[in-house]
């Protein structure tokens, strides 16, 4: 299977590893913004977007004809877009992965497999937490390949609700991370993101 692997972050590599060694896929990898012609040259099976910072444009989209998923650390519809797992702790919504088809809005494309991961918020960190999200999702895509590979899933939509973010909403409130940044314990995120919450109230 030609499978065009999107990516921007090396926390990817096991995952493309595996495909190209254990699965025996051939895999070519693409980190810069996606364009029409990409899709027409290469003429991939199958198209991963997992850690990849670009929208993809709906003419893309129109000629993969459903053949393109998203690999997403967070339980959709719950935060959608930007900083998923950070956001899932400060608003207490469910956290878990999803592995879903791409449309033309941001991660609410159909539903192929996910599952809830449940944290002892007291003993995570931001960056523990992330970890620990993507090893949980390379799991499920591993386990779940042939059924990918073969299109043998019944995609299902996205109940309504949820929650969504964008960067902008992080850099409003990246200053709470403070020096410790991305090993800031959880507990103390809550409470640095709550006095935020409560200077505004005071101020409204």
């Amino acid at each position: 299977m030609k499978i065009l692997f999107l990516t921007n972050n090396e926390i990817s590599e096991n995952l493309i590893n595996w495909l190209r060694r254990e699965a025996k896929e051939n895999v070519t990898v693409f980190s810069n913004k996606i364009l029409k012609e990409v899709i027409e040259n290469y003429q991939p099976d199958l198209v991963i977007s997992y850690n990849y910072r670009y929208i993809i444009k709906k003419d893309i989209l129109d000629l993969l004809q459903n053949k393109i998923i998203n690999l997403h650390i967070s339980f959709l519809p719950w935060n959608k877009g930007a900083y998923p797992n950070m956001w899932s702790f400060l608003e207490d919504t469910p956290k878990g992965i999803t592995i879903h088809q791409i449309d033309a809005g941001i991660d609410t494309g159909n539903i192929l497999f996910q599952k809830k991961v449940n944290f002892e918020e007291e003993n995570e960190t931001l960056s523990s937490s992330y970890k620990i999200l993507h090893e949980e999702i390379q799991n499920l895509f591993k386990s779940n390949w042939r059924k990918i590979k073969n299109f043998r899933i019944v995609p299902r939509p996205q109940p309504n609700g949820g929650s969504i973010h964008y960067i902008k909403d992080f850099e409003r409130i990246k200053h709470i991370l403070g020096n410790e940044g991305w090993d800031l314990k959880i507990p103390e995120l809550k409470i640095r993101f709550n006095k935020i919450k409560e200077q505004v109230n005071n101020e409204n």
